[in-house]
C-alpha cells in the first residue's frame, strides 16, 4: 500500500467537458495518479460514498504502482455508445465511433418514454448497427418484459443490460423474455460480485475495471465466471480506457464488442483521442499529455475536494 503523502504528491485533478449529458452530468471530474509503474485513474462518481469509492482508488493505485498484465490480443472491438438523445441525433453520435458494428443504447431515462427508446433503437438499426440496450436498473420486471417485446419488434437485441435493480428481478426477467440479460451494477456494486452469476440471473457479465478494484482483480473475477464477459468503461478518461483495453486484451476469451469507446463523449481528453480502426482500439495503456492535463485542470476547490476524498478512502484499503 503506497503512503498517502506519496499518492497526493502524484495527484492531478482534471475536469473534462462532455458533448452531451451522460449519467446526468456535463463535466467529468477524475483524479489521475502519476505512479512509478504508470498512470492510474480515480474517477468514482461524486455521489459515491468512501466505502464504494475506495474500490476505484484501489484500481488507480494498482495501475500506478504495479505492472499491468500481458495481453493475449492486441486489438479490441468496441461498441458505439448512444446516450438518451432524440432519435434524430443518433446519426451524429454514431460518427464518433467509426467502424463500430454494435451500439449500446441508453434506455429507461427518467422523463422519457418507451416510445422514445424504440425510436432511438430503430435509428441505430437504420444506420446498420447491431443493438444492445442499457437500462441501468431503471425498469420494473413488468416494464422490462414490455420493453423487450417493443424493442425487438423491428429487429433483434443482443442483450438487455441491467434491466432491473436486483438480482431476483434479473432472474425473473431472464425467465420471461427471449432476449439475453446482462448484469452490470449487480456485479460492480455488489458485496459478492459473483452472486448474480451463481443465481442464474445473467447471460452476460459486464465488468468494469475501476469499480472492481483494478485490472488484476477484474481478471480474477472473470476467471470464476462461466458466461461471456464484456469489458466496459465507467465514463473513464483515456487513462482508464487504456486500463480497460488491457484487461480486455488479457481475457482468455472475448466474444462481444467492449464498451470502451466512450472517449468520443468528451469534448477533450487527457491524451490524444484514440481513433478506432475497423471498429477496434489497441490493447495498451495510455500516457496522458502534460499540456492537456494542465489545460483541463480542475479549479482549486475541486482539486481540494478530490484530495479530501483520497484521504477518506485511503484508510479503507488496508
Amino acid at each position: 500500500m503506497p503512503e498517502l503523502a506519496d499518492i497526493l504528491d502524484r495527484l492531478h485533478v482534471v475536469a473534462l467537458p462532455m458533448r452531451v449529458r451522460f449519467r446526468g452530468i456535463t463535466t467529468r471530474e477524475v483524479a489521475l495518479i502519476d505512479g512509478p509503474a504508470g498512470w492510474g485513474e480515480f474517477g468514482a462518481f461524486v455521489e459515491y460514498e468512501p466505502p464504494e469509492a475506495a474500490h476505484w482508488l484501489a484500481s488507480a493505485l494498482a495501475a500506478a504502482y504495479h505492472p499491468l498484465p500481458d495481453v493475449r490480443r492486441t486489438r479490441i472491438p468496441i461498441n458505439a455508445t448512444v446516450p438518451a438523445v432524440p432519435a434524430g441525433a443518433v446519426a451524429e453520435v454514431l460518427t464518433r465511433f467509426p467502424g463500430a458494428r454494435t451500439a449500446k443504447v441508453k434506455v429507461a431515462e427518467p422523463g422519457q418514454t418507451l416510445d422514445d427508446d424504440v425510436a432511438r433503437v430503430d435509428a441505430v438499426r437504420a444506420a446498420g448497427l447491431a443493438v444492445r440496450v442499457d437500462a441501468n436498473g431503471g425498469w420494473t420486471v413488468q416494464q422490462a418484459v414490455a420493453a423487450a417485446r417493443a424493442l425487438t419488434a423491428d429487429g433483434p437485441v443482443e442483450y438487455l443490460e441491467q434491466p432491473c435493480r436486483t438480482v431476483a428481478e434479473l432472474a425473473e426477467v431472464r425467465r420471461r423474455v427471449d432476449v439475453p440479460v446482462a448484469a452490470d451494477e449487480s456485479i460492480r456494486k455488489a458485496e459478492d460480485p459473483l452472486h448474480v452469476v451463481r443465481a442464474g440471473a445473467a447471460d452476460v457479465a459486464v465488468l468494469k475495471v475501476a469499480p472492481l478494484g483494478g485490472v488484476q482483480t477484474m481478471l480474477a473475477i472473470a476467471a470464476q465466471i462461466d458466461i461471456p464477459v464484456v469489458v466496459s468503461s465507467a465514463l473513464d478518461t483515456a487513462v482508464g480506457i487504456g486500463a480497460g483495453l488491457v484487461a480486455a486484451g488479457a481475457l482468455p476469451r472475448l466474444e462481444h464488442a467492449c464498451g470502451l469507446g466512450t472517449g468520443g463523449l468528451f469534448v477533450d481528453d487527457v491524451a490524444e483521442p484514440l481513433t478506432p480502426v475497423d471498429g477496434t482500439l489497441p490493447a495498451a495503456p495510455v500516457t496522458p499529455d502534460p499540456v492537456r492535463i494542465a489545460a483541463l485542470a480542475a479549479p482549486p476547490d475541486r482539486r481540494q475536494w478530490w484530495i479530501d476524498r483520497v484521504r477518506a478512502c485511503h484508510p479503507l484499503l488496508s
